[in-house]
């Protein structure tokens, strides 16, 4: 059975989704409502959006468990300006959260709609083995879905949601955010301790024992190359990522979860992503799913209260992405 002592992160996140439509007009995004009823909140697709629209979502996609904010900083002679990222819940935030888990489509050829769903929503109706591993479900009077796509959604999507959710559509917000938006490139760069999280979950360490976490990124600029726009978001957490995690472990297990953490770890680490995705045809499994993870990491036992450091920044790296269209 599911274990409810865990907070609704439906209800934690709906008065944050209630404020990003009250503040459409200065957040630029748009509100509309699909023919069942559903809000469709558009964060760049048609609307401009930008990057406060990027980091309001950013904390919806948390579940309203984490907090997420801009920061200026002078290490990146280039880049300086980051999004940081910190929640007192990591394993329910970013696992039965943020993480785009729910595969979405519908319809065929040229006119199909194919996306990830992130968000609350996926704790109510999503499939995913993962909910059965962290022993965790959600329920609420309403659901919020953010999805990764560069169309609108058609209402085939929003029906089939609503349903796997056992909610009326009307009940139902999607939130969409198109990889080369500055919202959805924000959102996607706030993933950087869900990245650390959902390494620490393959790696098979105990995810009870990770007690707090917090992360940072550079925002990356976006491009209208979607395989550009793609690459920018990951090289940010794979070459400049910098994720602090604090577990409940001993000495050992916290140094050798630190020492395997990192991107640089894997062997397909040392060139932007959007060529290491060429580089295997463009064949998504082909790539060793180790590399996403962030560039450097701490892990801070709270049983001992030693930290052991692990991996770097890549600032040459970084530029090279940042600057120059992928492929």
């Amino acid at each position: 059975m599911p274990n409810n002592n865990f907070p609704s992160v439906n209800t934690l996140s709906k008065s944050l989704v209630s404020s990003l439509i009250e503040n459409a007009v200065p957040l630029r995004v748009a509100v509309s409502k699909l023919p069942n009823g559903t809000t469709v909140v558009d964060a760049g697709i048609k609307a401009p959006g930008g990057l406060e629209a990027g980091r309001h979502i950013s904390e919806i996609c948390l579940g309203g468990l984490g907090i997420v904010k801009l920061r200026a900083s002078t290490n990146f002679e280039n880049w300086s300006w980051h999004v940081d990222i910190h929640t007192s819940n990591p394993v329910i935030a970013c696992l039965a959260s943020q993480y785009a888990g729910w595969s979405l489509s519908h319809g065929e050829g040229k006119g199909a709609f194919n996306a990830l769903g992130s968000g609350p929503g996926r704790a109510i109706g999503s499939k995913e083995e993962l909910f059965d591993e962290l022993n965790y479900r959600d329920k609420a009077d309403a659901a919020c879905l953010v999805i990764e796509a560069d169309t609108l959604p058609p209402v085939e999507i929003a029906d089939k949601i609503s349903e796997m959710c056992g909610l009326a559509a009307d009940k139902l917000t999607l939130i969409m955010t198109p990889t080369s938006s500055l919202a959805g490139s924000v959102q996607v760069v706030a993933r950087v301790l869900e990245t650390a999280l959902h390494k620490v979950h393959a790696l098979h360490f105990p995810l009870e024992d990770v007690v707090d976490g917090a992360g940072s990124a550079p925002i990356c600029p976006p491009s209208k190359d979607f395989m550009t726009a793609m690459s920018r978001t990951n090289d940010a957490i794979l070459f400049a990522g910098q994720v602090h995690l604090f577990i409940n472990a001993d000495d050992n297990d916290a140094e050798e979860l630190a020492n395997k953490l990192p991107s640089s770890a894997s062997g397909d680490y040392g060139k932007p992503f959007g060529n290491v995705f060429k580089d295997v045809g463009y064949d998504f499994y082909k790539i060793d799913p180790m590399l996403f993870s962030p560039a450097r990491v701490t892990v801070s036992s709270l049983k001992t209260g030693n930290s052991f450091h692990a991996g770097k920044i890549d600032k040459a790296l970084l530029n090279k992405s940042f600057s120059h269209k992928c492929g």
